[in-house]
């Protein structure tokens, strides 16, 4: 006897298509089209999951260099001095000190130089 699995086929369909909402034309609507661009953006979807973390510490360095240069040292020089003093700062805090209080960025710079 022929099984037709017709309510399963049409889960798996709507699944595919309830993530491929917002897609333009047929890729939202065809399940053939959905289904490609659903994965090509699930893959985008894990790679870009690391690339946050490298171009986020990418902004942080700049961050940091930039403030590092109105307190008359470089990036390289006040990492250097912050790993010889023991200093437990990430470069995440650093570059949120930078920006938000600079006066504290530059006590740090100070304490970390001298």
């Amino acid at each position: 006897m022929r099984v037709k699995g017709g309510i399963s086929t049409r889960r798996r369909r709507n699944k595919i298509l309830k993530r491929a909402k917002g897609f333009y034309s047929a890729n939202s609507r065809a399940i053939s089209h959905a289904s490609e661009k659903v994965d090509r953006a699930q893959a985008y979807e894990y790679r870009d999951r690391r690339v946050k973390k490298r171009e986020f510490r990418r902004l942080w360095i700049q961050r940091i260099n930039a403030a590092a240069r109105l307190n008359g040292t470089s990036y390289s020089q006040l990492m250097g001095a912050l790993i010889k003093s023991n200093m437990e700062m990430d470069r995440k805090i650093l570059a949120d000190m930078a920006v938000n209080d600079p006066q504290a960025f530059t006590a740090v710079v100070r304490q970390v130089l001298s």
